[in-house]
């Protein structure tokens, strides 16, 4: 059957279309009727824009890896779901049905969370286990670089571990102020002449612990000026260039630093390993924690929208709108 697809057409340009779609469930797989989508803007702008890291970008492709779904089926060997649950699904499409692995399917047990607020615990969790890679301990300094969603996640969690002081960094004020919203006790622009001393000011020798969510190749360098001797970075952002001329002596050898790859895709498949969590678990410890109202998204949303509206915000997207941050497609329409 064909279904409405939100699709990426060719280089700036995004269109909801119809596209083929396999309206059963294999085996190990759970089909969902789709109620929200989240546009995660960093990763949607980058194929959007035809550069990704894993080489030439191919259009017409679909993209959206965080979804809210109702169950319809599950196929064979599937027993931990069943017609009507609602479900948050990783590694989806903007598309009015989802077929999903059962093991990227989490149940969401709150009746009262909403679907808009629930679909942010994918992307929360990218931000999170850069936070959880650097196993911080309470009372210790730490800095996110970026504030767009992951980084606004990657805030809240450190917050809910007992950082302090917790630094925000971005260039828009925008993002800025959500990150003391959500949590900072600080939050500078990275261009900001007097940066330095007022890390220092507030940290001592630097900060214990700093998450690099932006993936500019200049941010890991400044974020490695700005680490304390013995602390660690992770590397969240996904960078499309290389970070070049790096002074590994002076930055990380000589003051000891630990340099943590932190992509989403090296988490472990089954079992948590310390400072490190399968996405499953991680799914269904941040919705634990958006049920109890310790974490929150509604102030990150900026826009919940009709699929129908995707060409123009896509083009906003493309332009680099900085005043849109959060944004979900309803499906319930469709």
């Amino acid at each position: 059957m064909k279904i409405p697809t939100i699709q990426f057409v060719e280089k700036g340009k995004a269109a909801l279309t119809e596209t083929e779609f396999v309206c059963e469930a294999g085996p190990g797989e759970v089909l969902l009727k789709t109620e929200c989508t989240l546009i995660s803007p960093g990763t949607e702008f980058a194929c959007l824009n035809g550069n990704t890291n894993r080489g030439t970008v191919k259009f017409p492709m679909t993209l959206g890896y965080s979804a809210v779904a109702r169950v319809l089926e599950t196929g064979a060997g599937v027993t931990e779901f069943h017609p009507g649950d609602r479900c948050l699904c990783y590694h989806t499409g903007h598309r009015s049905y989802q077929r999903c692995p059962a093991e990227k399917v989490v149940k969401i047990e709150s009746d009262t969370l909403p679907s808009e607020e629930a679909v942010f615990c994918v992307v929360g969790c990218m931000g999170f286990q850069g936070v959880r890679r650097c196993r911080p301990e309470f009372g210790e300094s730490m800095m996110v670089m970026g504030l767009g969603l992951l980084g606004q996640f990657a805030v809240q969690t450190a917050r809910q571990s007992g950082i302090f002081p917790l630094i925000a960094l971005d260039f828009a004020p925008k993002r800025r102020a959500l990150a003391l919203e959500s949590g900072a006790d600080y939050a500078f622009s990275p261009d900001d002449p007097e940066l330095d001393q007022k890390i220092r000011a507030l940290t001592g020798e630097g900060c214990n612990s700093v998450i690099e969510i932006t993936g500019n190749p200049q941010a890991v360098i400044q974020g490695l000026t700005l680490t304390a001797p013995g602390g660690r970075i992770s590397l969240v952002g996904c960078s499309r260039t290389a970070t070049e001329k790096v002074d590994f002596y002076n930055l990380v050898h000589r003051p000891g630093i630990s340099v943590l790859g932190a992509h989403n895709m090296a988490r472990p498949g089954h079992d948590n390993m310390p400072g490190v969590w399968t996405m499953k678990n991680d799914m269904k410890c941040l919705l634990r924690f958006m049920a109890a109202g310790r974490l929150k998204s509604r102030h990150l949303i900026d826009l919940k929208a009709d699929p129908a509206e995707a060409p123009g915000i896509y083009t906003r997207i493309y332009n680099r709108d900085p005043e849109l941050l959060g944004v979900v497609f309803d499906w319930s329409g469709y």
